[in-house]
C-alpha cells in the first residue's frame, strides 16, 4: 500500500496538447508512427514509441486536464450524462436495447470509467500468446504512474465480508492479481479521490518526438499500391480538426513506418470498415473502394453483461465505486457500489454507477429502453421517497461472455455511432452463470455483514429487493424469483452494460498474432477490439499494459533488445 497519499498533480508533465486545427500551421513532418486513438491503449504506446521513434497521436475527442467532472470521484456520473459537443463520452443504443456509451476524450475509458484496476490471469496471458516476461514488466509500467489502493469504504468492507461469509474465499488481500476468492484492488483515484488516466502516461514519452493533436477525427487511412507488392499499403491517414478543416499526415519512407488504429471496441471496426477493410457487401453498401475483403472485420462483439440489486440502508452511505471484487469459480464477478456525490456541481439525487442518468435503466427491458426514457426518468424522479436514494448496488458482471453479436456502418462518417449488437445471453451458459451470480448475492444479503447495513424493520426479502427499481413506480421485474424461470427472466430483463465490450478486429481473423490487420501493409490494430474476451474483473489494466507492451516489442523488432526501453 506504499503508493496511498502519493500528491497529485493538476496536470502532469505532458508533451503539448494542441487543436487539430493547428496541424496546417506547423513545419509538415512524415513521421514513423501514426497513431489513431489517444485512449487507454495508444496512449501508453505513443509513449513507448517516442522514446525512439517521430509519433504523431490523432485523438478525436478533447484534453481531461481541468474538468471536475473527469477529475473526481463525486462527479463520475456526470460525465456519462453529458450530450454536449465537448463531452467526454458518446452515447449509444445497441440494436438490444441497452444504453451504452464510449469515450471521446484524451485518456478514452479510463477518463470515464469506475476506475478499479485489476490485472488479467495468467492463463489469458498464455492464450493471448504475449510473453510473460514482458508482460511482468509492463504492468508495473502503468502501476507506478498511476494506480493506488483505495482506502476502502464501509460500503466496500461490508461486500469483502459478506463475500467471504458467503462462501467466495480465500479472502486474497489487496493485489493487483487475477485471484479466486475475494479481494481488494487497485485504483486509479488517488487518496483525495482525484482520478489518474491513461493520459498522465504521455508524460513519460520523448516530448521532442510526440505531437498530440485533439479533436482529430481520423475519416480514412490512405492507402497506396507499391510496385511489386500484392497487399496495398497504408501510408497516411485524412482526419478533420475541430473546425471541420481536412488534413492529411504521412508516414516516413524509412522501412518499418506504421499505422497503428487504437481507437477502440467501436471505433477500430468502424474505422477499418470506412477505409475499405472488410466484408465486401458492407463496404459495397456505401461505396467504400474496397482495399481487402474480410468477412471478419465488425464481427464477435461481446459485451460482459451486469446485473444489479439495489439494498436499502438506514442511512445514506459513504459514495464508493469499486474497490472489492469477489471472484467465483463459475465464472461471475460479484463488484458493489454506493452513495451519490453530492457536490454543488453533482447530479443530486441519482444511484451512483447504476443511475438512469448513465443508461443504467436496470428496470426497464431492454427493448423498451431509449433516451427519453432516461429524460421521463429524470423528470419525475423528484417525486420519489428520498429513501429510495439510501443504499448500494451488488453487481454480478458475467466473465467472457461467450454471446456475440456484431457491428455494421450507419455511414461513412467516424463520428456517427455504428449499429451494434451484442446479442447478450445467447449463449445459454452466459444466462446460467448470472442466475449463479443472482443467487451469490442472495446469500450476500443474507449475512450478518449485510443486515447490519438493512433497516430492522425494512422487511426486505430478496423477491422485494428484485422488485424495487430505479425508477420506483416502474414494476416490470418478475416476482417469482424462487424459481429458476423467474431469475433467468430477471436477467433478461435487467441486464445493462458495464461498458467493457471488446472485439470487432479478433486475432487470426482481422489481425495477426503481432497485430498487423491481415490483407494491408504497414497498418496495425492494438487495443480492445482485438480481444476474444474481457481480461480479468475489468479490463482498464490489461489493455494499458497492453499498449506498453506492444509498444517495448515494436521497438524491439526495429532495434532488437538494446531498445532500451
Amino acid at each position: 500500500m506504499e503508493k496511498q497519499g502519493r500528491k497529485h498533480s493538476a496536470t502532469p508533465d505532458l508533451p503539448p496538447l494542441r487543436k487539430a486545427s493547428s496541424f496546417s500551421k506547423i513545419q509538415h513532418e512524415a513521421y514513423d508512427y501514426i497513431i489513431v486513438g489517444g485512449g487507454t491503449a495508444g496512449c501508453p504506446l505513443a509513449a513507448t514509441l517516442s522514446k525512439k521513434y517521430k509519433v504523431l497521436l490523432l485523438e478525436r475527442g478533447g484534453s481531461p486536464y481541468g474538468n471536475r467532472n473527469i477529475s473526481y470521484l463525486e462527479n463520475f456520473h456526470i460525465c456519462l450524462t453529458d450530450e454536449s459537443k465537448n463531452s467526454p463520452s458518446q452515447g449509444f443504443i445497441s440494436t438490444d436495447g441497452v444504453i451504452n456509451s464510449r469515450a471521446k476524450v484524451l485518456g478514452g475509458g479510463t477518463c470515464i470509467n469506475a476506475g478499479f484496476y485489476s490485472r488479467a490471469n495468467r492463463r489469458f496471458v498464455k492464450d493471448a500468446g504475449w510473453d510473460e516476461e514482458l508482460v511482468n514488466q509492463s504492468y508495473p509500467w502503468v502501476e507506478e504512474r498511476i494506480v493506488y489502493w483505495p482506502k476502502i469504504a464501509p460500503w466496500q468492507a461490508a461486500l469483502r465480508d459478506g463475500l467471504l461469509e458467503a462462501g467466495v474465499s480465500p479472502y486474497n488481500g489487496y493485489t493487483y492479481d487475477h485471484l479466486f476468492g475475494t479481494k481488494v484492488g487497485g485504483t486509479i483515484f488517488d487518496e483525495a479521490g482525484y482520478r489518474h488516466t491513461a493520459a498522465d502516461l504521455l508524460a513519460a514519452a520523448n516530448p521532442d518526438n510526440l505531437r498530440v493533436l485533439l479533436h482529430a477525427s481520423v475519416n480514412k487511412v490512405i492507402f497506396k499500391t507499391r510496385h511489386g507488392h500484392q497487399k496495398q499499403s497504408a501510408i497516411g491517414v485524412q482526419f478533420k480538426d475541430e473546425n471541420g478543416g481536412h488534413h492529411q499526415a504521412f508516414l516516413s519512407q524509412k522501412r518499418g513506418s506504421e499505422i497503428i488504429v487504437s481507437a477502440g471496441a467501436i471505433g477500430s471496426p468502424q474505422l477499418l470498415l470506412i477505409s475499405g477493410i472488410g466484408p465486401r457487401s458492407e463496404l459495397k453498401k456505401h461505396n467504400i473502394s474496397i482495399v481487402f475483403h474480410n468477412e471478419h472485420v465488425g464481427k464477435g462483439m461481446s459485451d460482459n453483461p451486469l446485473s444489479s440489486v439495489f439494498i436499502p440502508t438506514k442511512d445514506p452511505p459513504k459514495q464508493s465505486l469499486i474497490e472489492t471484487v469477489g471472484i467465483t469459480d463459475d465464472g461471475v464477478f460479484i463488484e458493489a457500489s454506493s452513495g451519490f456525490g453530492q457536490t454543488g456541481d453533482s447530479i443530486h439525487c441519482h444511484h451512483g454507477i447504476m443511475s438512469a442518468e448513465i443508461g443504467q435503466l436496470s428496470t426497464i427491458p431492454p427493448k423498451d429502453r431509449s433516451l427519453e426514457a432516461v429524460h421521463k426518468y429524470v423528470r419525475n424522479k423528484n417525486s420519489l421517497p428520498k429513501e429510495v436514494f439510501h443504499g448500494g448496488f451488488i453487481l454480478s458482471k458475467i466473465d467472457g461472455p461467450l454471446s456475440t453479436g456484431n457491428l455494421v456502418l450507419v455511414d461513412t462518417d467516424p463520428n456517427s455511432n455504428p449499429i451494434v449488437t451484442f446479442n447478450y445471453f445467447k449463449h445459454p451458459q452466459d444466462l446460467r452463470r448470472c442466475v449463479y451470480g443472482i443467487k451469490t448475492i442472495e446469500k450476500i444479503i443474507s449475512t450478518n455483514t449485510f443486515s447490519n447495513f438493512t433497516p430492522k424493520d425494512g422487511g426486505y426479502s430478496m423477491e422485494k429487493l428484485l422488485n424495487m427499481s430505479v425508477a420506483a413506480n416502474i414494476n416490470l421485474i418478475p416476482k417469482h424469483t424462487d424459481d429458476s424461470t423467474s431469475l433467468e427472466q430477471f436477467c433478461r430483463d435487467t441486464v445493462v452494460t458495464i461498458w467493457h465490450y471488446h472485439g470487432g478486429c479478433h486475432v487470426g481473423k482481422v489481425v495477426d498474432q503481432q497485430y498487423k490487420v491481415i490483407g494491408a501493409s504497414g497498418l496495425r490494430v492494438i487495443d480492445g477490439s482485438t480481444l476474444s474476451r474481457s481480461p480479468g474483473t475489468n479490463p482498464q489494466a490489461t489493455v494499458m499494459m497492453m499498449g506498453r507492451y506492444m509498444g517495448v516489442k515494436i521497438l524491439r523488432e526495429r532495434l532488437g533488445r538494446a531498445a532500451g526501453v
